[in-house]
C-alpha cells in the first residue's frame, strides 16, 4: 500500500462513526456507521455535520452547527449534542479518539468563527476593524506589533489570524529580533515579544501551531516565553530541554519525519504541561492534546510499517551481546510502542500484534518476567503489553521518562 493510500486509510478510521438517536424509552437506538465531515451545508454558507453511511453512500446524519453550547464530549470518543431542531438526544462514537478529539475542535472553531461573525457585525466600526496588514518586523515596531496583537477586539481576532498565517517570513522576523534582543539583554524587548507570542498561543489556531511548532522556530518560541513580565527572574525552560533531557535512541529511527515528530510531542507535551500551564483554557487543551494524538498516530503507523525496524528490534533483544541496560531499555521501547499501538483501527492492531508474536515477544515477557528489577517485572505482564490504554508521547514523556526512541531527564 503506498503512502497516499495508507493516509487515507489512517484518515478514514479517525472519521468513522457509529450514529445515535435516544428514543422515547431512553434508550440509544443505533442508526448505522459511517464516515463524519464538516463540511458547508447545500446552498449556504454555514457549516454542518455530515455522516455518510459506510456501505450504500447515504446521508446517516445532517446536522447544522450552532453557536449555543448544546455539545458535550464524553471520554474520549463520543460527542453528544440535544438537537433543537429535531428536539431529541443525538451521539457521535467515534472508532478513534485522535478522530473525536479532531472532530470536537472543528465544531469548537466553527462557534469561535460563529461568536466573531456575530460581534464583527455589533462592532463594525470599531477602532481595528479596519485592520489590513501586519506591520514591519523591527525592534521599533514592536510596540506596534504588540498593540495589534494583544489589543485587536474579538472581532479582528479572525483577520490577524489570516494576516499571520499569509506572511511568510513574520514568526521567522520575530524569532530573529527575539534573539537580538536577548544578545543586547534588551528586557523591554523580550518582555514585549514575550506578550506578542502568548497573544498570538491564545489566539488557539492549529494552523498557526502547525507553523510556530516547526523544528525551525520551536526552540526560540520556548525561549521567548521564558521572559514574563510578571515573574521576577526569565525562566529555564531551554535549558531544561537542552541540559537535563537526554534523547537516546534504544534503536536507530532512520526515518526523519517520525523523529520529527517524536522530538515535536515532547516539547508540544512540555509547552502544554509547564511553558503554556497558567494561560491555557479547555480549548487550548484540547487542541495541543490534538497535535500530540495526531503525532502519536504517525510515529506509531510508520513504525509498524516498516518490517526491518521490527525485525532488528527483536534481533537486538535477542542477542546476547546486548547488555542488561540496553535491553531494558528496548523493553521499556517496545512496552511503549504496544500501549500506542491502541490507537491503531482494530485490525491494523491486530496485524500488528500477529507480526510481534511471530518475531517472539512472548519470549521476550518471558525473560522480563524472570528478572530480579521488580519495577521492570511489571512491565513484563503479558496485559500490561497487550492491553494497556493509549497514552500519549508527551504524557509518557512526564510519567515514565520515555517515548519511543527514549527520553529520560537527569
Amino acid at each position: 500500500m503506498g503512502a497516499l493510500e495508507r493516509s487515507q486509510t489512517n484518515s478514514n478510521s479517525m472519521q468513522r462513526v457509529k450514529v445515535y438517536r435516544l428514543n422515547d424509552d431512553g434508550k440509544w437506538d443505533d442508526q448505522g456507521t459511517g464516515h463524519v465531515t464538516v463540511d458547508y451545508m447545500e446552498r449556504s454558507e454555514e457549516l454542518g455535520l455530515f455522516v455518510i453511511d459506510e456501505e450504500d453512500n447515504e446521508t446517516l446524519l445532517l446536522h447544522r452547527i450552532s453557536s449555543d453550547d448544546i455539545y458535550r464530549k464524553q471520554e474520549d470518543t463520543i460527542i453528544s449534542w440535544r438537537d433543537p431542531e429535531y428536539s431529541t438526544e443525538l451521539a457521535l462514537s467515534f472508532q478513534e479518539a485522535t478522530g473525536c478529539s479532531f472532530i470536537w475542535d472543528s465544531i469548537c472553531s466553527v462557534q469561535r468563527n460563529l461568536h466573531f461573525s456575530n460581534l464583527s457585525n455589533e462592532a463594525f466600526h470599531s477602532v481595528n476593524s479596519e485592520l489590513r496588514e501586519l506591520p514591519a518586523v523591527e525592534l521599533s515596531t514592536l510596540p506596534l506589533i504588540l498593540k495589534t496583537v494583544v489589543e485587536s477586539g474579538i472581532a479582528d481576532q479572525m483577520r490577524l489570524t489570516e494576516l499571520l498565517l499569509n506572511d511568510q517570513d513574520f514568526f521567522r522576523k520575530l524569532t530573529n529580533l527575539f534573539r537580538v534582543c536577548e544578545d543586547l539583554e534588551n528586557i523591554d524587548g523580550l518582555h514585549m515579544i514575550f506578550k506578542i507570542f502568548r497573544g498570538i498561543v491564545l489566539l488557539n489556531s492549529p494552523q498557526i501551531f502547525e507553523k510556530i511548532f516547526s523544528d525551525e522556530l520551536i526552540m526560540d518560541i520556548i525561549g521567548s516565553l521564558e521572559y514574563d513580565p510578571e515573574v521576577p527572574h526569565p525562566q529555564k525552560f531551554r535549558n531544561f530541554l537542552k541540559e537535563h533531557v537526554v534523547f537516546k535512541e534504544a534503536i536507530p529511527i532512520k526515518n526523519p519525519l517520525v523523529l520529527s515528530k517524536i522530538h515535536q510531542t515532547y516539547r508540544v507535551g512540555y509547552l502544554k504541561d509547564v511553558v503554556l500551564a497558567r494561560m491555557m483554557d479547555d480549548s487550548m487543551v484540547a487542541s495541543l492534546n490534538s497535535i500530540i494524538h495526531a503525532n502519536n498516530a504517525t510515529v506509531v503507523t510508520s513504525l509498524k510499517d516498516d518490517s526491518t525496524f521490527i525485525q532488528e528490534l527483536f534481533a537486538r533483544l535477542r542477542s546476547p551481546s546486548t547488555s542488561d541496560d540496553s535491553k531494558k531499555d528496548l523493553v521499556y521501547f517496545l512496552h511503549e510502542f504496544c500501549c500506542l499501538s491502541k490507537s491503531l483501527q482494530m485490525v491494523h492492531q491486530l496485524r500488528l500484534f500477529r507480526d510481534l508474536m511471530n518475531e517472539g515477544i512472548f519470549d521476550i515477557i518471558t525473560d522480563v518476567l524472570q528478572s530480579q528489577d521488580k519495577k521492570f517485572v511489571l512491565t513484563g505482564y503479558p496485559h500490561s503489553f497487550l492491553e494497556s490504554g493509549s497514552k500519549s508521547f508527551a504524557y509518557s514523556c512526564c510519567s515514565t521518562g520515555r517515548i519511543s526512541t527514549l527520553w529520560t531527564t537527569g
